[in-house]
């Protein structure tokens, strides 16, 4: 057995099968879990055909987090598949990457900033209110962030959108406490995902850290931030929530 068995997960925001969000529904179908993925757009074909990569079929729903009508028809469509859930996944991210992401900070419109604030950060509030009508106590809602507490080369605006996010992260665990559901996210390391590669100087991070990383660090792997998704979705946190947990090689704690 699974440390998920038996458990229901929506994992929002899988594109491609090198994208975190794919590596962690794989994980999970390991562990025993019945998974629906989803995605939007032109993007939601491309999805659908990377789901028969995964170990089990897995259940594509569309959905954009920026869409009133998605979000509010959201149970209805996953009740198609599944009875409740036990288990959510945010691992979605948008910034123009002219505008948002390198380029100059100061320049960026704040439309192209708005929208990376609602896509990237806000999003975590909206889906989980999405589904709250089927999350129950016990629950674990997981989201991926990039260390926001310091400034990033080329990150600039996403690095704003990462820290709402972190914030955000740490109000739902405040008022869904109560009903017994935690949130946590997850700090990966940078990695070579589609988002990734639309980040100009990318290669900057890239290059220092496996060298400053005590467990060292490989780009091309999405496993051992799956696995910390994972396990943050199992019942073998039951206390931890409003948490940031590292899956970076070590480097956030290393000053030089």
């Amino acid at each position: 057995m699974g440390i998920l068995e038996g458990k229901q997960i929506l994992v929002a925001g899988v594109t491609m099968d090198s994208s975190i969000g794919f590596a962690v529904a794989r994980t999970a179908q390991e562990q025993g879990a019945t998974v629906v993925i989803s995605n939007f757009g032109r993007a939601l074909g491309i999805t659908k055909r990377i789901a028969g990569r995964l170990p089990r079929p897995a259940p594509v729903i569309e959905l954009d987090v920026s869409d009133d009508e998605h979000l509010a028809s959201l149970t209805e469509r996953l009740a198609e598949h599944v009875d409740h859930l036990d288990g959510l996944v945010h691992s979605i991210a948008y910034g123009n990457p002219e505008t948002v992401l390198g380029g100059d900070f100061l320049g960026a419109p704040w439309a192209d900033v708005a929208r990376a604030v609602q896509v990237s950060g806000f999003s975590l509030a909206s889906l989980t209110e999405a589904t709250l009508p089927m999350l129950r106590s016990g629950s674990s809602v997981v989201g991926m962030t990039f260390d926001a507490t310091v400034a990033w080369p080329a990150y600039n605006w996403m690095g704003v959108a990462k820290a709402g996010l972190e914030s955000t992260a740490r109000y739902l665990a405040r008022d869904l406490g109560k009903q017994g559901i935690r949130v946590n996210l997850v700090a990966a390391g940078p990695l070579q995902t589609l988002a990734a590669k639309a980040i100009p100087g990318f290669e900057q991070l890239e290059s220092m850290w496996d060298e400053r990383s005590p467990l060292g660090w490989d780009v091309q792997d999405t496993e051992p931030a799956a696995r910390t998704v994972v396990g943050l979705l199992s019942d073998f946190f039951p206390a931890t929530t409003g948490e940031i947990v590292h899956a970076d090689g070590g480097y956030h704690a290393m000053g030089a």
